[in-house]
């Protein structure tokens, strides 16, 4: 096992490792940047590192000063939570040659899996199922236009390097094409570097599926049954459960167990998560994230099973602790994803909290490490915390939910808790009657 474990992240993900790292008795060892050095994760560290000013580009994604942090405090390890460089090749790549354990896959397998492409060809070739559309990548709108004849409109153009919503966009027609094709290629340039395009059909009312898998890098694999991640707003997650209100027993096990051997042959190691969109009972892979998910916690919620635990174990070289048969699911979990934005507009909503109050009770939690008085900085991700809630089943986690969005109390600052509020009280919710468009026409009948 590590004897200590450098956390490269900031906020409720730094503090939920570090939780973990303490209860496996690890010395950890928290980065920050200027901005965090109030931060909750940072008071309870064993050390801490300031790495930079405000910017993550001078701070948390400063490759080099985490380098220099882990060497001048002797940590063996690093944990990279998600975002920032959770995902990124090269920095697993350096940890390695200064004999730093990334915990997380390979530096080759998140390259393979970051390029939407080539992560598509593997999926296939591994016999995940996958949305009809391009091989590769589309250069010229003559092929883009054959293509697209072929598989139907509606098209979705999508960038190869891509994620979060950028360089996505719908062509109902032949007559779209060209201008989403072109503007798809603009907003991949921009945000990645890669002006680099695919072709996919688009599903009309599709669910946003997603395994959450497990490898121990010598061949074997498991999976931790799927998330529901389908309420979203502009490709971005706002409401996770597990399992699925829109699936069977027989249905789960099939797609979770195509997952798991696909790790296995892949010989992956750590957590990842393989994201389908489901229609109409087919599933369709769109991409695999290679570390942990923010909605994480509903599936540790319903299988009683830490994940970071099980990271940290696996990057150790102690193998999984547990096989397929050893899981077991039970009853119902959501999360709230509390965000510091305005519960309708979602514009970013920094400042002071004069007043944080988390509900408590049976199959209540709350991952974040805000506190009163606390200055949320401008410079990050809004997410200032989720409300994690199970229940024997999904009714009772409604009833649950409602409860606890009521004692949830943040005051000085604008959050999505008013959203919340009212979706737990919706009839479509209520029933599990949703798709992925859902929440967007939602939120536009209510301006």
């Amino acid at each position: 096992m590590f004897q200590k474990i450098l956390i490269a992240n900031r906020g409720e993900i730094a503090l939920r490792v570090l939780r973990a790292c303490k209860e496996l008795g690890i010395q950890t060892v928290v980065v920050h940047s200027t901005a965090d050095a109030d931060a909750m994760h940072v008071r309870l560290a064993d050390e801490s590192v300031c790495i930079g000013p405000p910017p993550s580009r001078d701070s948390y994604l400063n490759i080099h000063q985490i380098v220099a942090a882990c060497e001048i405090t002797g940590a063996d390890a690093v944990h990279p939570g998600y975002g920032f460089l959770s995902e990124n090749a090269k920095f697993a790549d350096i940890l390695a040659a200064h004999n730093i354990t990334f915990i997380g896959p390979t530096g080759d397998h998140i390259r393979i899996m970051g390029d939407k492409i080539e992560a598509k060809r593997t999926a296939k070739r591994l016999g995940i199922p996958v949305v009809p559309g391009s091989d590769g990548a589309v250069t010229e709108d003559k092929e883009a236009k054959r293509i697209a004849a072929a598989i139907g409109y509606p098209v979705i153009i999508k960038a190869s390097a891509g994620g979060g919503g950028r360089g996505m966009k719908v062509a109902r027609s032949e007559a779209d094409l060209e201008v989403a094709l072109q503007t798809a290629r603009s907003e991949a340039g921009a945000a990645f570097g890669d002006d680099a395009v695919y072709i996919e059909k688009y599903l009309q009312k599709p669910r946003h599926i997603e395994v959450q898998v497990f490898g121990d890098g010598a061949g074997r694999g498991v999976h931790f049954g799927e998330r529901d991640c389908s309420l979203q707003r502009r490709h971005q997650k706002v409401w996770e459960e597990a399992p699925s209100p829109a699936l069977n027993a027989e249905e789960r096990a099939h797609i979770g167990g195509v997952c798991a051997r696909a790790i296995a042959h892949l010989g992956y190691s750590g957590a990842g998560t393989i994201e389908f969109l489901y229609e109409d009972g087919e599933f369709y892979f769109i991409e695999m994230n290679t570390r942990l998910q923010v909605e994480h916690p509903v599936t540790e919620a319903i299988t009683g099973i830490d994940l970071v635990h099980e990271q940290i174990r696996v990057a150790s070289g102690g193998g999984l602790s547990v096989r397929q048969e050893d899981i077991r699911f039970h009853g119902h979990a959501i999360e709230c994803r509390i965000n510091a934005e305005d519960p309708r507009t979602f514009t970013p909503s920094p400042g002071t909290i004069t007043h944080f109050h988390t509900p408590g009770g049976l199959g209540i939690r709350v991952d974040s490490g805000v506190y009163s008085g606390y200055k949320i900085p401008p410079y990050y991700d809004s997410l200032i915390g989720k409300l994690i809630v199970h229940g024997r089943n999904r009714v009772e986690c409604m009833m649950r939910l409602r409860r606890a969005l009521d004692e949830f109390v943040v005051d000085g600052i604008k959050t999505t808790l008013p959203l919340f509020r009212d979706l737990v009280g919706n009839a479509d919710i209520a029933n599990g009657d949703y798709d992925i468009h859902w929440l967007e026409k939602y939120l536009a009948e209510g301006e």
